[in-house]
């Protein structure tokens, strides 16, 4: 459970690049199929950064677009956080970057990397900073730009993700005000290669590589033990939650874990089919889009799930 001062989501914000690549545009390329794609996925189509964009100027527009949300001056900022898979470099990091193009003056800067479950592990660290006393307002950023690192012959792989960000400001709230009230993140690091993005002999940039298959066997065996444990921590039955935040991945995954905790997919938002896998970035667009389509409501029991490279596990369960 998370104690101290109460801490509240004040704002959020996305940014969607324009550049779009639809299934159809990959049957042109591979021996692959719409049908095949959607049967296997969910995905329709996703959206790339596009020649000379960078992950930090994708996360620069989010996180202007979760101030203005939020009422926040930049200069009103403690710390700025960037969950990422993708940085410009890998140091200094690509939050510094960004915490210099906001002229968040008085704020530090570092990036999480934790996989597809980066952002929720970002933000759980921002809510323990604000409730502990260290900081009063964090601005946490999730921040993809996969197009280079795609290897765009392997079907198994370039089909799947997209670019995009979406940010949120974290402040403290009222005494009895909404609030984060318990938060987990574990990983299991001997299945740390069924997932990386690495340097390959003959390639310019590091390559993304992934064993679907072995994935979509630990996370169907991992992940809905792992919510059933942590609702029972929290004090909460799944059937409790109002409405449920998860990462983009796989829409056979999420139609399997709810069955399993016989939780209707009426309860969330899924936006998979658009955007594709936005790994870091997945959680926070569609909370963005979760917030202002008004699917979050008042008074109601939010929970927050993750899962990704390392292998990763996360949780975050929120009293709106």
């Amino acid at each position: 459970m998370i104690s101290g001062f109460p801490v509240r989501i004040a704002g959020t914000g996305k940014y969607i690049p324009e550049k779009v690549m639809t299934n159809f545009d990959f049957e042109k390329i591979l021996d692959t199929s719409d049908e095949w794609i959607v049967t296997r996925t969910g995905i329709r189509k996703r959206h790339f950064a596009g020649e000379g964009v960078k992950c930090s100027d994708l996360a620069y527009k989010a996180g202007l677009a979760a101030l203005e949300d939020a009422g926040i001056d930049a200069s009103e900022l403690d710390l700025v956080i960037l969950a990422t898979n993708t940085p410009d470099t890998v140091c200094p990091s690509t939050a510094a970057k960004i915490q210099g193009m906001l002229g968040a003056v008085n704020a530090g800067a570092y990036d999480v990397l934790a996989g597809c479950t980066g952002s929720l592990t970002a933000m759980l660290t921002a809510v323990t900073g604000i409730a502990s006393g260290v900081w009063k307002n964090v601005l946490v950023i999730g921040s993809e730009d996969f197009e280079d690192v795609l290897d765009w012959s392997d079907r198994s792989t370039c089909i799947l993700f997209g670019d995009g960000a979406g940010a949120a400001v974290l402040t403290r709230s009222e005494d009895g005000g909404p609030r984060f009230a318990a938060g987990e993140v574990k990983a299991d690091g001997s299945k740390y290669r069924l997932i990386t993005i690495d340097k390959e002999e003959g390639r310019d940039n590091p390559v993304l590589r992934m064993h679907g298959a072995e994935v979509f066997k630990f996370v169907n065996v991992h992940l809905p033990p792992f919510i059933k444990s942590f609702c029972e921590k929290a004090g909460v039955e799944p059937a409790e939650i109002g409405f449920w935040v998860l990462h983009q991945a796989n829409t056979r995954i999420i139609d399997s874990l709810f069955k399993r905790l016989g939780v209707s997919t009426e309860r969330t938002l899924m936006n998979l089919e658009q955007y594709g896998n936005t790994s870091a970035a997945s959680l926070m667009v569609t909370l963005d889009e979760a917030m202002k389509s008004g699917s979050i409501k008042s008074g109601e029991k939010v929970l927050f799930m993750a899962f990704g490279a390392g292998m990763t596990l996360g949780a975050l369960l929120y009293e709106a």
